[in-house]
Protein backbone atom coordinates (compact mmCIF):
# COMPACT_ATOMS: atom_id res chain seq x y z
CA UNK A 1 0.00 0.00 0.00
CA UNK A 2 3.04 2.33 0.88
CA UNK A 3 4.46 2.04 -2.55
CA UNK A 4 1.18 2.58 -4.11
CA UNK A 5 0.23 6.07 -2.24
CA UNK A 6 4.08 7.21 -3.17
CA UNK A 7 3.50 6.47 -6.68
CA UNK A 8 0.57 8.77 -6.64
CA UNK A 9 1.25 12.24 -8.44
CA UNK A 10 1.01 14.70 -5.55
CA UNK A 11 0.64 18.34 -6.18
CA UNK A 12 4.20 20.52 -4.81
CA UNK A 13 5.30 23.97 -5.15
CA UNK A 14 7.36 25.07 -8.33
CA UNK A 15 9.40 27.83 -9.99
CA UNK A 16 7.85 30.68 -10.70
CA UNK A 17 9.96 31.16 -13.95
CA UNK A 18 11.84 29.29 -16.46
CA UNK A 19 14.62 31.98 -15.82
CA UNK A 20 14.45 31.84 -12.11
CA UNK A 21 14.98 28.11 -12.17
CA UNK A 22 18.00 28.03 -14.40
CA UNK A 23 19.84 30.71 -13.04
CA UNK A 24 19.08 28.59 -9.56
CA UNK A 25 19.90 25.55 -11.01
CA UNK A 26 22.89 27.27 -12.36
CA UNK A 27 23.73 28.96 -8.90
CA UNK A 28 23.90 25.48 -7.63
CA UNK A 29 26.71 24.32 -9.85
CA UNK A 30 28.55 27.79 -9.75
CA UNK A 31 30.25 27.76 -6.99
CA UNK A 32 34.11 27.96 -5.62
CA UNK A 33 35.12 25.23 -7.05
CA UNK A 34 34.38 26.80 -10.86
CA UNK A 35 36.86 29.60 -10.12
CA UNK A 36 39.11 27.90 -7.18
CA UNK A 37 39.86 24.62 -7.75
CA UNK A 38 39.63 24.43 -11.31
CA UNK A 39 42.40 26.09 -12.29
CA UNK A 40 44.47 24.75 -9.50
CA UNK A 41 43.66 21.22 -10.78
CA UNK A 42 44.55 21.92 -14.30
CA UNK A 43 47.77 23.72 -13.25
CA UNK A 44 49.31 20.77 -11.26
CA UNK A 45 48.20 18.54 -14.05
CA UNK A 46 49.57 19.04 -17.15
CA UNK A 47 47.83 22.57 -17.86
CA UNK A 48 46.01 22.29 -21.78
CA UNK A 49 46.83 18.49 -21.01
CA UNK A 50 44.33 18.21 -18.59
CA UNK A 51 42.04 19.42 -20.49
CA UNK A 52 41.96 16.66 -22.75
CA UNK A 53 40.31 14.24 -20.11
CA UNK A 54 38.63 17.05 -18.46
CA UNK A 55 36.63 17.50 -21.66
CA UNK A 56 36.51 13.81 -22.60
CA UNK A 57 34.54 13.38 -19.04
CA UNK A 58 32.37 16.24 -19.52
CA UNK A 59 30.98 14.38 -22.39
CA UNK A 60 30.84 10.87 -21.26
CA UNK A 61 29.95 11.53 -17.93
CA UNK A 62 29.06 15.28 -17.11
CA UNK A 63 26.85 15.98 -19.78
CA UNK A 64 24.68 12.78 -19.76
CA UNK A 65 24.91 12.96 -15.92
CA UNK A 66 23.44 16.25 -15.85
CA UNK A 67 20.26 15.34 -17.79
CA UNK A 68 20.05 11.54 -15.68
CA UNK A 69 19.38 13.96 -12.79
CA UNK A 70 17.23 16.50 -14.21
CA UNK A 71 15.26 13.51 -15.27
CA UNK A 72 14.94 11.07 -12.01
CA UNK A 73 14.52 14.49 -9.88
CA UNK A 74 11.65 15.58 -11.75
CA UNK A 75 9.77 12.20 -12.17
CA UNK A 76 10.45 12.32 -8.23
CA UNK A 77 8.60 15.64 -8.07
CA UNK A 78 5.92 14.79 -9.74
CA UNK A 79 5.18 11.83 -7.10
CA UNK A 80 6.42 14.12 -3.95
CA UNK A 81 9.85 13.17 -3.65
CA UNK A 82 12.67 15.33 -4.06
CA UNK A 83 15.35 13.69 -3.15
CA UNK A 84 17.26 10.33 -3.56
CA UNK A 85 15.72 8.11 -0.87
CA UNK A 86 11.70 8.31 -2.48
CA UNK A 87 13.39 8.98 -6.11
CA UNK A 88 15.31 5.62 -5.92
CA UNK A 89 12.22 3.95 -4.78
CA UNK A 90 10.51 5.17 -7.95
CA UNK A 91 13.72 3.96 -10.15
CA UNK A 92 13.08 0.29 -8.21
CA UNK A 93 10.14 -0.83 -6.13
CA UNK A 94 12.20 -2.17 -3.73
CA UNK A 95 11.88 -2.37 0.15
CA UNK A 96 16.09 -1.85 0.14
CA UNK A 97 15.86 1.16 -2.52
CA UNK A 98 14.88 3.77 -0.37
CA UNK A 99 18.23 3.23 1.98
CA UNK A 100 20.50 3.07 -1.30
CA UNK A 101 19.38 6.63 -1.75
CA UNK A 102 20.71 7.51 2.01
CA UNK A 103 23.89 9.55 0.69
CA UNK A 104 21.65 11.94 -1.01
CA UNK A 105 21.38 12.75 2.24
CA UNK A 106 24.23 12.61 4.46
CA UNK A 107 26.66 14.32 1.25
CA UNK A 108 24.17 17.82 1.13
CA UNK A 109 23.94 17.46 5.38
CA UNK A 110 27.68 17.17 6.12
CA UNK A 111 29.02 19.34 3.20
CA UNK A 112 26.78 22.44 4.16
CA UNK A 113 28.40 22.03 7.65
CA UNK A 114 31.63 23.02 6.42
CA UNK A 115 31.04 24.56 3.21
CA UNK A 116 28.55 27.50 5.21
CA UNK A 117 32.43 28.37 7.03
CA UNK A 118 34.98 28.37 3.75
CA UNK A 119 31.83 30.54 2.08
CA UNK A 120 31.93 32.83 5.22
CA UNK A 121 35.59 33.57 4.64
CA UNK A 122 35.04 35.08 1.38
CA UNK A 123 32.37 37.74 2.91
CA UNK A 124 35.13 38.63 5.74
CA UNK A 125 38.11 39.48 3.36
CA UNK A 126 36.20 41.26 1.28
CA UNK A 127 35.33 43.15 4.65
CA UNK A 128 39.11 43.39 5.15
CA UNK A 129 39.39 44.40 1.31
CA UNK A 130 37.57 47.39 1.87
CA UNK A 131 39.03 48.26 5.46
CA UNK A 132 42.89 47.15 3.88
CA UNK A 133 42.96 45.08 6.68
CA UNK A 134 45.89 42.93 5.26
CA UNK A 135 47.34 45.93 3.54
CA UNK A 136 51.43 46.13 3.67
CA UNK A 137 51.52 42.82 3.91
CA UNK A 138 54.17 41.93 0.79
CA UNK A 139 54.63 38.63 0.65
CA UNK A 140 52.96 34.92 0.60
CA UNK A 141 54.26 33.91 4.10
CA UNK A 142 52.68 36.93 5.99
CA UNK A 143 49.66 36.73 4.09
CA UNK A 144 49.65 32.98 5.28
CA UNK A 145 50.20 34.11 8.56
CA UNK A 146 47.05 36.46 8.20
CA UNK A 147 44.83 33.78 7.13
CA UNK A 148 46.04 30.97 10.20
CA UNK A 149 45.17 33.85 12.61
CA UNK A 150 42.09 34.56 11.03
CA UNK A 151 41.26 31.04 11.33
CA UNK A 152 42.53 30.25 14.90
CA UNK A 153 44.87 28.28 13.75
CA UNK A 154 47.99 30.25 15.25
CA UNK A 155 48.99 34.09 16.89
CA UNK A 156 49.02 36.87 14.88
CA UNK A 157 47.14 40.14 13.72
CA UNK A 158 44.14 38.65 14.78
CA UNK A 159 43.73 38.06 19.04
CA UNK A 160 41.29 35.28 18.97
CA UNK A 161 39.03 33.14 16.02
CA UNK A 162 35.87 35.51 17.30
CA UNK A 163 36.55 37.40 14.13
CA UNK A 164 36.13 34.74 12.13
CA UNK A 165 32.91 33.45 13.88
CA UNK A 166 31.23 36.48 13.50
CA UNK A 167 31.49 36.14 9.99
CA UNK A 168 30.50 32.35 10.25
CA UNK A 169 27.36 33.88 11.98
CA UNK A 170 26.39 36.34 9.58
CA UNK A 171 27.09 33.90 6.10
CA UNK A 172 24.85 31.15 8.48
CA UNK A 173 21.82 33.07 9.21
CA UNK A 174 22.16 34.99 5.57
CA UNK A 175 21.82 31.30 3.74
CA UNK A 176 18.67 29.86 6.33
CA UNK A 177 16.94 32.86 6.01
CA UNK A 178 16.86 32.78 2.44
CA UNK A 179 15.69 29.08 2.67
CA UNK A 180 13.36 30.18 5.49
CA UNK A 181 11.53 32.73 2.69
CA UNK A 182 10.52 29.58 0.59
CA UNK A 183 11.73 28.60 -3.12
CA UNK A 184 10.08 31.49 -4.85
CA UNK A 185 10.85 34.04 -2.32
CA UNK A 186 13.83 32.56 -1.53
CA UNK A 187 16.26 30.70 -3.84
CA UNK A 188 14.82 32.02 -6.68
CA UNK A 189 15.29 35.46 -6.19
CA UNK A 190 19.08 35.07 -4.60
CA UNK A 191 19.23 33.66 -7.71
CA UNK A 192 18.15 36.16 -9.99
CA UNK A 193 20.13 38.41 -8.30
CA UNK A 194 23.31 36.65 -7.69
CA UNK A 195 23.87 35.48 -10.90
CA UNK A 196 24.08 38.32 -13.02
CA UNK A 197 26.05 40.01 -10.66
CA UNK A 198 28.26 37.24 -10.77
CA UNK A 199 29.18 37.20 -14.40
CA UNK A 200 29.38 40.87 -14.39
CA UNK A 201 31.86 40.82 -11.94
CA UNK A 202 33.90 37.92 -13.21
CA UNK A 203 33.95 39.41 -16.73
CA UNK A 204 35.61 43.27 -15.14
CA UNK A 205 38.22 41.27 -13.36
CA UNK A 206 39.20 38.90 -15.81
CA UNK A 207 39.67 41.87 -18.32
CA UNK A 208 41.90 43.33 -15.58
CA UNK A 209 43.48 40.30 -15.00
CA UNK A 210 44.41 39.70 -18.45
CA UNK A 211 45.51 43.35 -18.90
CA UNK A 212 48.26 43.36 -16.01
CA UNK A 213 51.43 43.08 -18.62
CA UNK A 214 54.67 43.22 -16.87
CA UNK A 215 54.30 44.69 -13.38
CA UNK A 216 58.03 44.27 -13.03
CA UNK A 217 60.26 45.06 -15.87
CA UNK A 218 63.56 43.12 -14.31
CA UNK A 219 60.98 39.72 -14.58
CA UNK A 220 59.82 40.09 -18.47
CA UNK A 221 58.87 36.63 -17.61
CA UNK A 222 56.62 37.47 -15.28
CA UNK A 223 53.28 38.55 -16.67
CA UNK A 224 49.56 37.94 -17.62
CA UNK A 225 49.90 36.19 -20.79
CA UNK A 226 52.40 34.01 -19.55
CA UNK A 227 49.93 33.05 -16.92
CA UNK A 228 47.48 32.31 -18.89
CA UNK A 229 49.88 30.10 -20.85
CA UNK A 230 50.50 28.46 -18.10
CA UNK A 231 47.07 27.02 -17.66
CA UNK A 232 46.75 26.25 -21.02
CA UNK A 233 50.13 25.14 -22.90
CA UNK A 234 50.04 21.26 -22.41
CA UNK A 235 52.58 19.33 -21.16
CA UNK A 236 51.26 15.79 -22.43
CA UNK A 237 53.35 13.60 -20.54
CA UNK A 238 50.99 13.62 -17.72
CA UNK A 239 48.43 11.75 -19.50
CA UNK A 240 51.09 8.86 -18.13
CA UNK A 241 49.89 9.86 -15.04
CA UNK A 242 46.17 8.53 -13.36
CA UNK A 243 45.95 11.10 -11.25
CA UNK A 244 45.87 13.51 -13.74
CA UNK A 245 42.52 11.06 -14.88
CA UNK A 246 41.25 10.81 -11.79
CA UNK A 247 42.06 14.81 -10.96
CA UNK A 248 39.89 15.37 -14.27
CA UNK A 249 36.46 13.05 -13.48
CA UNK A 250 36.81 14.17 -9.97
CA UNK A 251 36.89 17.95 -11.07
CA UNK A 252 33.48 17.28 -13.70
CA UNK A 253 31.44 16.26 -10.67
CA UNK A 254 32.85 18.03 -8.19
CA UNK A 255 32.43 21.90 -10.62
CA UNK A 256 28.31 20.20 -11.48
CA UNK A 257 28.03 19.38 -8.22
CA UNK A 258 26.31 15.46 -9.74
CA UNK A 259 26.12 12.95 -7.11
CA UNK A 260 25.78 15.32 -4.53
CA UNK A 261 21.67 15.58 -4.21
CA UNK A 262 20.92 19.01 -5.33
CA UNK A 263 20.18 18.87 -9.19
CA UNK A 264 17.80 16.21 -8.05
CA UNK A 265 16.00 17.92 -5.76
CA UNK A 266 15.61 21.61 -7.82
CA UNK A 267 14.56 19.65 -10.86
CA UNK A 268 12.06 18.33 -8.85
CA UNK A 269 9.97 21.35 -8.51
CA UNK A 270 9.50 21.16 -12.13
CA UNK A 271 6.24 20.62 -13.59
CA UNK A 272 6.21 17.44 -15.85
CA UNK A 273 5.93 18.68 -19.26
CA UNK A 274 9.02 21.64 -18.34
CA UNK A 275 11.80 20.91 -20.63
CA UNK A 276 15.10 19.58 -19.01
CA UNK A 277 17.26 18.46 -21.73
CA UNK A 278 18.40 21.81 -23.36
CA UNK A 279 17.84 23.26 -19.46
CA UNK A 280 19.95 20.55 -17.87
CA UNK A 281 22.67 21.40 -21.29
CA UNK A 282 21.76 25.76 -21.19
CA UNK A 283 22.67 24.95 -16.92
CA UNK A 284 25.91 22.82 -18.09
CA UNK A 285 26.99 25.85 -20.34
CA UNK A 286 26.54 28.49 -17.72
CA UNK A 287 28.38 26.41 -15.65
CA UNK A 288 31.55 25.83 -18.00
CA UNK A 289 31.53 29.56 -18.89
CA UNK A 290 32.15 30.47 -15.10
CA UNK A 291 34.81 27.47 -14.63
CA UNK A 292 36.70 27.33 -17.80
CA UNK A 293 36.90 31.23 -19.34
CA UNK A 294 36.68 32.71 -15.44
CA UNK A 295 38.81 30.28 -13.55
CA UNK A 296 41.11 29.82 -16.09
CA UNK A 297 41.66 33.62 -16.60
CA UNK A 298 41.40 35.47 -13.64
CA UNK A 299 43.59 34.32 -10.32
CA UNK A 300 46.17 32.26 -12.01
CA UNK A 301 47.55 34.90 -14.73
CA UNK A 302 47.49 38.04 -12.14
CA UNK A 303 49.10 35.64 -9.30
CA UNK A 304 51.73 34.60 -12.16
CA UNK A 305 52.41 37.84 -13.23
CA UNK A 306 52.96 39.10 -9.82
CA UNK A 307 55.08 35.73 -8.27
CA UNK A 308 55.84 34.43 -11.33
CA UNK A 309 55.07 30.31 -12.32
CA UNK A 310 57.00 28.87 -9.73
CA UNK A 311 55.53 29.82 -6.69
CA UNK A 312 52.17 29.00 -8.18
CA UNK A 313 52.39 25.34 -8.87
CA UNK A 314 53.27 24.80 -5.12
CA UNK A 315 50.42 26.49 -3.90
CA UNK A 316 46.77 24.71 -3.26
CA UNK A 317 43.09 26.52 -3.76
CA UNK A 318 43.04 28.32 -0.90
CA UNK A 319 46.67 29.63 -1.27
CA UNK A 320 45.42 30.92 -4.80
CA UNK A 321 42.30 32.38 -3.64
CA UNK A 322 43.32 34.39 0.08
CA UNK A 323 46.76 34.54 -0.04
CA UNK A 324 48.55 35.13 -3.84
CA UNK A 325 45.09 36.77 -5.46
CA UNK A 326 44.65 39.84 -2.32
CA UNK A 327 48.59 40.24 -2.20
CA UNK A 328 48.49 41.02 -6.19
CA UNK A 329 45.47 43.18 -5.98
CA UNK A 330 46.96 45.13 -3.11
CA UNK A 331 49.82 46.48 -5.92
CA UNK A 332 47.01 47.81 -7.91
CA UNK A 333 45.71 51.30 -8.28
CA UNK A 334 41.64 50.99 -6.02
CA UNK A 335 43.37 47.69 -4.69
CA UNK A 336 41.01 47.58 -1.83
CA UNK A 337 37.85 47.75 -4.46
CA UNK A 338 39.38 45.11 -6.83
CA UNK A 339 39.84 43.19 -3.61
CA UNK A 340 36.31 43.48 -2.49
CA UNK A 341 35.03 42.53 -5.82
CA UNK A 342 37.53 39.29 -6.27
CA UNK A 343 35.90 37.82 -2.33
CA UNK A 344 32.21 39.82 -3.09
CA UNK A 345 32.65 37.34 -6.45
CA UNK A 346 33.73 34.27 -4.28
CA UNK A 347 31.25 35.15 -1.73
CA UNK A 348 27.85 35.09 -4.50
CA UNK A 349 29.25 31.81 -5.82
CA UNK A 350 29.43 29.97 -2.45
CA UNK A 351 26.41 31.69 -1.30
CA UNK A 352 24.25 30.09 -4.35
CA UNK A 353 25.93 26.59 -3.65
CA UNK A 354 25.22 26.73 -0.23
CA UNK A 355 21.58 27.02 -0.31
CA UNK A 356 21.09 24.57 -2.72
CA UNK A 357 23.64 21.92 -0.74
CA UNK A 358 21.08 22.56 1.91
CA UNK A 359 17.92 22.47 0.13
CA UNK A 360 17.55 18.49 0.01
CA UNK A 361 17.61 17.99 3.84
CA UNK A 362 14.52 20.47 4.25
CA UNK A 363 13.37 18.79 1.43
CA UNK A 364 13.36 15.40 2.78
CA UNK A 365 11.41 16.54 5.94
CA UNK A 366 9.01 18.00 4.07
CA UNK A 367 8.05 15.58 1.60
CA UNK A 368 8.50 12.18 3.38
CA UNK A 369 7.57 13.69 6.89
CA UNK A 370 5.08 16.10 5.81
CA UNK A 371 6.74 18.63 8.28
CA UNK A 372 5.94 22.37 7.08
CA UNK A 373 8.37 23.78 5.33
CA UNK A 374 9.79 27.03 7.91
CA UNK A 375 9.74 24.38 10.84
CA UNK A 376 11.64 22.25 8.14
CA UNK A 377 14.31 24.92 7.76
CA UNK A 378 14.56 25.77 11.68
CA UNK A 379 14.96 21.85 12.30
CA UNK A 380 17.68 21.81 9.54
CA UNK A 381 19.68 24.93 10.59
CA UNK A 382 19.77 23.72 14.61
CA UNK A 383 20.78 20.63 13.16
CA UNK A 384 23.52 21.84 11.58
CA UNK A 385 25.00 24.65 13.64
CA UNK A 386 26.06 22.11 16.05
CA UNK A 387 28.40 19.60 14.47
CA UNK A 388 30.05 23.08 12.87
CA UNK A 389 31.62 23.99 15.49
CA UNK A 390 33.63 21.18 15.43
CA UNK A 391 34.49 22.30 11.75
CA UNK A 392 35.71 26.19 13.49
CA UNK A 393 37.66 24.85 16.21
CA UNK A 394 39.28 21.68 15.05
CA UNK A 395 40.00 23.08 12.02
CA UNK A 396 44.11 23.41 12.57
CA UNK A 397 43.55 18.87 13.66
CA UNK A 398 42.10 18.44 9.74
CA UNK A 399 38.21 17.87 10.62
CA UNK A 400 37.29 19.84 7.80
CA UNK A 401 40.09 18.01 5.05
CA UNK A 402 38.58 14.78 6.30
CA UNK A 403 35.12 15.34 5.93
CA UNK A 404 35.30 17.03 2.48
CA UNK A 405 37.49 13.52 1.62
CA UNK A 406 34.80 11.19 2.38
CA UNK A 407 31.95 13.83 1.49
CA UNK A 408 33.22 16.07 -1.29
CA UNK A 409 35.53 13.50 -2.81
CA UNK A 410 34.19 10.15 -2.32
CA UNK A 411 30.63 9.97 -2.11
CA UNK A 412 29.88 12.12 -5.13
CA UNK A 413 31.24 9.34 -7.56
CA UNK A 414 29.46 6.39 -5.35
CA UNK A 415 26.30 7.97 -5.49
CA UNK A 416 26.45 8.97 -9.30
CA UNK A 417 27.41 4.92 -9.94
CA UNK A 418 24.10 3.92 -7.88
CA UNK A 419 21.48 6.28 -9.59
CA UNK A 420 23.68 5.60 -13.09
CA UNK A 421 23.04 1.90 -12.68
CA UNK A 422 19.36 2.42 -11.13
CA UNK A 423 18.38 4.62 -14.28
CA UNK A 424 20.20 2.13 -17.16
CA UNK A 425 19.63 -1.10 -15.76
CA UNK A 426 17.04 -1.34 -13.47
CA UNK A 427 14.41 1.58 -14.15
CA UNK A 428 15.25 1.05 -18.03
CA UNK A 429 17.31 2.96 -20.61
CA UNK A 430 14.33 3.30 -22.68
CA UNK A 431 12.09 3.97 -20.45
CA UNK A 432 14.46 6.52 -19.27
CA UNK A 433 15.00 8.43 -22.01
CA UNK A 434 11.02 8.41 -22.99
CA UNK A 435 10.80 10.05 -19.62
CA UNK A 436 13.78 12.56 -20.41
CA UNK A 437 12.07 13.74 -23.51
CA UNK A 438 9.10 14.72 -22.26
CA UNK A 439 8.44 18.55 -23.15
CA UNK A 440 11.61 18.98 -24.32
CA UNK A 441 12.30 21.52 -26.78
CA UNK A 442 15.60 19.32 -28.46
CA UNK A 443 16.39 15.45 -28.91
CA UNK A 444 18.71 13.67 -27.29
CA UNK A 445 21.47 11.46 -29.37
CA UNK A 446 20.81 7.97 -29.30
CA UNK A 447 24.29 7.61 -28.66
CA UNK A 448 23.90 8.27 -25.32
CA UNK A 449 21.70 5.63 -24.57
CA UNK A 450 24.84 3.84 -24.90
CA UNK A 451 27.11 6.18 -22.68
CA UNK A 452 24.51 6.37 -20.12
CA UNK A 453 24.03 2.28 -19.77
CA UNK A 454 27.89 1.46 -20.46
CA UNK A 455 29.72 3.99 -20.42
CA UNK A 456 29.56 6.54 -17.58
CA UNK A 457 29.26 3.53 -15.44
CA UNK A 458 31.94 1.84 -16.32
CA UNK A 459 34.33 4.90 -15.97
CA UNK A 460 32.84 5.96 -12.55
CA UNK A 461 33.54 1.68 -11.47
CA UNK A 462 36.76 2.12 -12.60
CA UNK A 463 38.00 5.34 -11.05
CA UNK A 464 36.89 4.40 -7.78
CA UNK A 465 38.81 1.32 -7.78
CA UNK A 466 41.76 2.73 -9.68
CA UNK A 467 41.51 4.85 -6.14
CA UNK A 468 41.40 2.00 -4.43
CA UNK A 469 44.77 0.80 -5.49
CA UNK A 470 46.29 3.52 -5.33
CA UNK A 471 45.77 5.36 -2.17
CA UNK A 472 42.83 3.52 -0.37
CA UNK A 473 44.73 1.70 1.99
CA UNK A 474 46.43 4.47 2.92
CA UNK A 475 44.02 6.91 3.76
CA UNK A 476 41.58 4.43 5.31
CA UNK A 477 44.39 3.86 7.92
CA UNK A 478 45.40 7.66 8.40
CA UNK A 479 48.89 6.77 6.77
CA UNK A 480 51.04 10.15 6.73
CA UNK A 481 48.66 11.65 9.66
CA UNK A 482 50.38 13.37 12.14
CA UNK A 483 49.76 11.10 15.58
CA UNK A 484 48.31 14.40 17.56
CA UNK A 485 46.00 15.14 14.57
CA UNK A 486 44.18 11.14 14.31
CA UNK A 487 41.58 11.39 17.21
CA UNK A 488 40.02 14.61 15.57
CA UNK A 489 40.00 13.00 12.02
CA UNK A 490 38.38 9.72 13.67
CA UNK A 491 35.98 12.11 15.14
CA UNK A 492 35.02 13.42 11.93
CA UNK A 493 34.47 9.87 10.64
CA UNK A 494 32.35 9.41 13.71
CA UNK A 495 30.06 12.65 12.37
CA UNK A 496 29.79 10.52 9.38
CA UNK A 497 28.69 7.19 10.42
CA UNK A 498 26.45 8.88 13.11
CA UNK A 499 24.83 11.05 10.10
CA UNK A 500 24.52 7.92 7.79
CA UNK A 501 22.46 5.67 10.64
CA UNK A 502 20.25 9.13 12.16
CA UNK A 503 19.71 9.73 8.08
CA UNK A 504 18.26 5.45 7.67
CA UNK A 505 16.49 5.39 10.87
CA UNK A 506 14.37 8.79 9.71
CA UNK A 507 14.13 6.89 5.88
CA UNK A 508 12.22 4.32 8.14
CA UNK A 509 10.60 6.34 10.49
CA UNK A 510 9.06 8.11 6.68
CA UNK A 511 8.31 5.05 5.20
CA UNK A 512 6.43 3.35 8.52
CA UNK A 513 4.11 6.56 9.08
CA UNK A 514 3.50 6.01 5.18
CA UNK A 515 2.28 3.00 6.17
Amino acid sequence: MASIVSYMPVPRETWATKFGMILATAGAAIGLGNLLRFPVQASQHGGGAFMIPYFLFLTIMGIPMMWLEWTIGRLGGRYGHGTTPGIFEILWPHPIAKYLGVLGLIIPLILGIYYLYVCSWTLAFAFFSLTKAYFGLNDLESMSNFLRSFQGIEKGPFSSIWTAYLFFLITFFANFIILYRGLGKGIERLSRLAMPTLFFIAIVLMIRALTLGTPDPSHPERNALAGLGFLWNPNFSQLKDASTWLAAAGQIFFTLSLGLGTIQCYASYLREKDDIVLSGLTVTSLNEIAEVIFGGSIAIPAAVAFFGIAQISKGGAFDLAFLSTPLVLTHLPLGQIWGFLWFFLLFFAGLTSSVSIIQPCVAFLIDELNIPWKRAVVMIAIFSFLPTQMVIFFLKHGFLDELDFWIGTMSLPILGTIEVILFGWVYGIDKGFSEMHKGAWIKVPNIYRFVLKYITPTCLIVIFFVWLLQDGIDVLLLRGIPACDRPYRLLARGLILFSLLLAGWLIHLAWRKRK
